[in-house]
């Protein structure tokens, strides 16, 4: 006779998907309580900042100013570079003509030299019509009425159809253009460009360096900041840690306080520069009436803007971790 099996069950394929669910909770569990620490970590941060106004915001103030200085000059001298790239693509060669040479002449002058592979563009200044239009914008008009002959030469502006190079890639074409009958002296416009450039690279250096130091004594100031307030909760972070809190739960909040102290000062330096920019934009497009040009100054662009906020926070955030990383573990429980 053989020995009766065991009744089984039957199994319950509903039980499956449960068993399913509380998996895939398994890892939203965890999730969910490390977003709603840093969400109580930021609200304790910003309480933080709100029972000390007057600290922080002079705080603040300070990180705004080290903050718009070095930015609000590298936006002008970006400006002022795209500028000089405009005046340098129209950059001409300037053949200034003998006293001797007359009007049909130099017409047949200016045909031969637009003939040159090299040459785009050539126009001819009449020596009468250049002093026509000197004595207009000159506002000397009555004295050259007294001169007894024209001073001016006649000249013309040649267009080379490149200046890749620079002014040291148009030699040649200078050299060859000095050779022609007639042609007293030819000058390169673009050399002055070139100065221009040179002396904002300078000031760009200038510039970068006035920066990392800058940066270095924002990072002090976020530093001595978070460690004061370190040391006025010393008390309580003890508590803390008496009660089994670790470093990473005291400190998040100090770095939330180095982030929100950040976003609020990269915020304001990027309303400050664009208000000093649009005041001085006044004053640049008054300078620039009197050479007839239309340029101004674009104000801070979207890129920059949100460059500077998201570096202010990322320094705050540093000088928060530099301050908080060393006093947190030097805080224990008596």
């Amino acid at each position: 006779m053989s020995a009766r099996q065991p009744d089984r069950k039957p199994t319950d394929k509903r039980s499956r998907p449960a068993g399913a669910a509380r998996s895939g909770q398994d890892w939203r569990q965890p999730l969910r309580g490390w977003l709603g620490s840093h969400r109580d970590s930021a609200r304790q941060a910003l309480a933080r900042i709100r029972q000390q106004p007057y600290s922080s915001a002079l705080t603040v103030l300070v990180m705004t100013i080290v903050l718009a200085l070095p930015m609000g000059l590298a936006v002008l001298i970006d400006q002022v570079e795209r500028l000089g790239v405009d005046w340098q693509r129209a950059a001409q060669l300037s053949v200034y003509l003998d006293d001797d040479v007359v009007a049909a002449q130099g017409r047949e002058l200016r045909d031969e030299i637009l003939q040159l592979d090299e040459v785009a563009e050539a126009q001819l200044l009449d020596k009468e019509l250049a002093l026509a239009e000197f004595q207009q914008h000159s506002g000397l008009g009555d004295a050259l009425d007294q001169l007894a002959y024209n001073p001016l030469p006649s000249v013309i502006l040649v267009t080379p159809h490149s200046i890749d190079g620079g002014a040291t890639a148009l030699a040649p074409l200078r050299d060859r253009l000095a050779g022609f009958d007639g042609v007293n002296t030819v000058q390169i416009d673009l050399e002055w460009v070139e100065r221009l450039s040179a002396i904002l690279g300078m000031i760009e250096r200038f510039t970068g360096g006035l920066a990392l130091l800058l940066i270095l004594a924002l990072l002090l100031v976020m530093a001595n900041t978070i460690r004061l307030a370190i040391e006025s909760r010393r008390e309580e972070i003890q508590v803390i840690k008496l009660v089994g809190g670790t470093d990473a739960f005291v400190r998040r909040p100090f770095l939330y306080v180095g982030v929100m102290y950040g976003l609020l000062a990269g915020l304001l330096a990027w309303l400050l520069l664009a208000a000093g920019l649009a005041w001085l934009n006044i004053a640049v497009r008054d300078v620039a009436a009197l050479y007839r040009s239309d340029f101004a100054l674009d104000g801070v662009p979207l890129e920059d803007g949100l460059t500077l906020v998201g570096g202010a926070m990322l320094l705050g955030l540093v000088g928060a971790w530099l301050a908080v990383g060393r006093h947190i573990r030097d805080i224990e429980p008596q």
